[in-house]
Formats: C-alpha cells, sequence, structure tokens
C-alpha cells in the first residue's frame, strides 16, 4: 500500500509529492519540518510474497546497509540523511537533488555523446569504488538510479540494493534488479560481487551511447542467452567508448576490466582521446630538456685561471704615453749605463785629491765613485 500525499512520517518528514517509481518502491520529495528544508523519501515496498520473518530481517537489513551508506562521503553517492522503520517496512531519507535520471535524458533527447556518457560513467565509477571500499555492493546500477545534473552524476537507490545478497532470499525466488542490467552470474545464481556492479555500469553505459537496452531483450534470461550464444555486441554509436563497454560487458567476472583500469580507459575517452592512448600525451606538451654539459675528469681543466686573467687584466689600466716631458725627466741616467773612461790629467787629479785631502771634502763626483 503506497502513502498518500501529506503523510507525516516518523512527526518529521511530510510528503509532499512523488517524484518517481519504480518496481519495488515511491521516491517522494518531502519536507523536513524539524530543520525546515526539503528532501527525498524513498518508500520501499516489500513483496507481499515474503512472510513475516522474511520481511523483518529484511526490514534489517536496509536499516544497516542505509546506514553504512550515509558513511561513504563521495560526490557521486547520494546523501542519506536518516532511515526510518514505520508501517513494518524502512524508509530512506536522502538528499534532494534538481536532476534528471539518466534514462530520462536517454527518452528526451536521444542517445548521449561517447564523451558525455564516458565522463558519467567515470563518476559513477568513482561512487562504485568508494562503496565498495566500506563493504556494499549496490547490486542495481540501471539509467534510473543514475541522476545528472549540470556537473555533476550521482549514484542512487542504496537502500533496495541491500536487500539482496542472502540465501534465503534465492531461495524464495527474488533476483532484484532490472532486466537487461543485472550481471549474468548473478542470474545463474552466484553470489553477488562488486565484478557484478561493473557489468550492470556497462550495460548502463551501453544504453546511454546507444539509445537501447543491450541486445534489445527485455528480460535477463533473454540478455543473458543472447550473451552466452557468443554472438558479437552491436555497438554502432559507441565510437571511443566501444573498447570499455567490451571489456566491461565480458561474462566471465575473472577476465572483466577492473575498476582501476576502467576509470583510466574512461578518463581518456571523457578527455577527448582513445581509450588505449596514454592520457598524459593529450593533455600535457613536453618541453625539451637542455643539455647539460659532463664535468671533465682532465688534470687541469682548459678553462682554469682564465678567470683570473681575465680579472686582472680588466683591473689593471694601462696609462697611454705622453706625448710631453716633465721639466728634468731623463735627465738621470739610468743604472748600469755606460760611462765615458777619464782622461790621465783627471786620474792624476783624483789620486792627489784623496791621499790629501779628507773625504768629506772630496768633490761630488769624485764621492760617488768611491
Amino acid at each position: 500500500m503506497r502513502a498518500p500525499s501529506g503523510y507525516l512520517l516518523a512527526a518529521r518528514y511530510r510528503l509532499l509529492e512523488p517524484v518517481g517509481r519504480g518496481g519495488m518502491g515511491t521516491v517522494w520529495r518531502a519536507h523536513d519540518e524539524l530543520l525546515d528544508r526539503h528532501v527525498a523519501v524513498k518508500e520501499v515496498r516489500l513483496p507481499a510474497v515474503l512472510d513475516e520473518e522474511l520481511r523483518a530481517e529484511l526490514c534489517a537489513r536496509t536499516e544497516r546497509e542505509g546506514r553504512a551508506t550515509a558513511m561513504v562521503t563521495h560526490p557521486s553517492v547520494i546523501t542519506v540523511f536518516d532511515v526510518v522503520t514505520e508501517d513494518d517496512r524502512p524508509w530512506i531519507v536522502m538528499e534532494l537533488l534538481q536532476a534528471k535520471s539518466l534514462e530520462q535524458l536517454i527518452l528526451e533527447g536521444g542517445p548521449l555523446h561517447p564523451r558525455k556518457a564516458a565522463e558519467i560513467g567515470r563518476q559513477i565509477l568513482g561512487a562504485l569504488r568508494a562503496v565498495h571500499a566500506k563493504g556494499i555492493l549496490h547490486r542495481d546500477v540501471k539509467p534510473s538510479n543514475v541522476l545528472v545534473t549540470e556537473d555533476r552524476a550521482v549514484l542512487t537507490d542504496f537502500g533496495l540494493a541491500a536487500l539482496e545478497g542472502d540465501v534465503s532470499i534465492t531461495q524464495a525466488g527474488i533476483v532484484l534488479g532490472s532486466a537487461g542490467y543485472i550481471a549474468p552470474e548473478r542470474v545463474l545464481g552466484s553470489k553477488a560481487s562488486p565484478a557484478g556492479d561493473l557489468w550492470s555500469l556497462g550495460a548502463t553505459l551501453y544504453t546511454a551511447v546507444e539509445g537501447r537496452g543491450l541486445h534489445g531483450r527485455r528480460t535477463a534470461a533473454a540478455a543473458l542467452a543472447a550473451l552466452t550464444s557468443g554472438e558479437p555486441i552491436p555497438m554502432t554509436k559507441a565510437g571511443p567508448l566501444a573498447p570499455v563497454l567490451d571489456a566491461l560487458l565480458r561474462i566471465d567476472p575473472q577476465t572483466r576490466l577492473d575498476s582501476v583500469r576502467a576509470s583510466l580507459m574512461l578518463a581518456r575517452v571523457a578527455a577527448g582521446g582513445s581509450a588505449e592512448e596514454p592520457l598524459a600525451a593529450r593533455r600535457t606538451t613536453v618541453r625539451p630538456v637542455p643539455e647539460v654539459a659532463q664535468p671533465s675528469f682532465a688534470r687541469r681543466p682548459t678553462h682554469r685561471g682564465l678567470h683570473r686573467a681575465e680579472a686582472a687584466t680588466a683591473a689593471i689600466e694601462v696609462p697611454s704615453p705622453r706625448q710631453e716631458r716633465r721639466p728634468g725627466e731623463g735627465v738621470h741616467r739610468k743604472r748600469g749605463e755606460s760611462r765615458p773612461s777619464p782622461s790621465a790629467y783627471a786620474r792624476f787629479k783624483a789620486t792627489v785629491i784623496k791621499l790629501c785631502l779628507p773625504r768629506r771634502f772630496w768633490p761630488r763626483e769624485l764621492r760617488k765613485r768611491g
């Protein structure tokens, strides 16, 4: 039974109008009367075939998973504010986004450009990696659970996805999810894993670029039969995104593309390049590295002493030769200059003076000669 408009949940959240419906519940635009803000409330409707014991168990699991999702902080993970159990069923209170689902964008505008689809996939993959790190599996990745704003892609509906994974649910014959977006190993009864979420992401991106579901099948069994038949996946509009989709949609989880490699390939396509080429080659320009002279290990470098010689040459200023002489300049003879030999009379005179007079009375020239 669906709650009516105006219903007050937990004496706090007033349901205003539905903004989305699914097979397992309704999303309401509500008003938080305690904090005076608008929120989104997910009303989970459990299948009527479940007995009371299993219903109580699923409600407890939904509360635990909702609280675990609230601990994940990531821009592409919907923010969970509260989990309320009322009327014997869980209610999940989340942030209200002014956005359209990926399913609505495809219906209104047709297939997306591969670059835009790759950017959406890159952000949703970041959300999956964040919740996988917390031990949480989404299990229901599909276009209707991806909200797209102007600059943000957000993965929603974690509370519903947390309902599967227990053996008792499989025994009840319930496989939660949407046909065409459930990983093949889950359809075959294997336990859910992060690789299953990656397969669902690949199927979601395939729908985004091709404008139709995988293989055009309406049931999970028909889609699985088409995949296991070995026929190639038809891709006419995927362009550079085709290698990523082909690697994500492999039947064997062991050979499926891992999240790290998928994130890198999606980033390359979103940047306008190929999924296989290096991302740095398109975004950065390699500058030439200047050549560095190798040091010489010779005994005496050829440049040694040149800087000293240059400095000495620059410091010494050579004066230009003067054209005029000062008075008396050049009169004195230089030392070692040869003199004319004295005459015989001069030698006789000098001998007499030396013998008769004291040295202090000798003429100046004679005293210099000694």
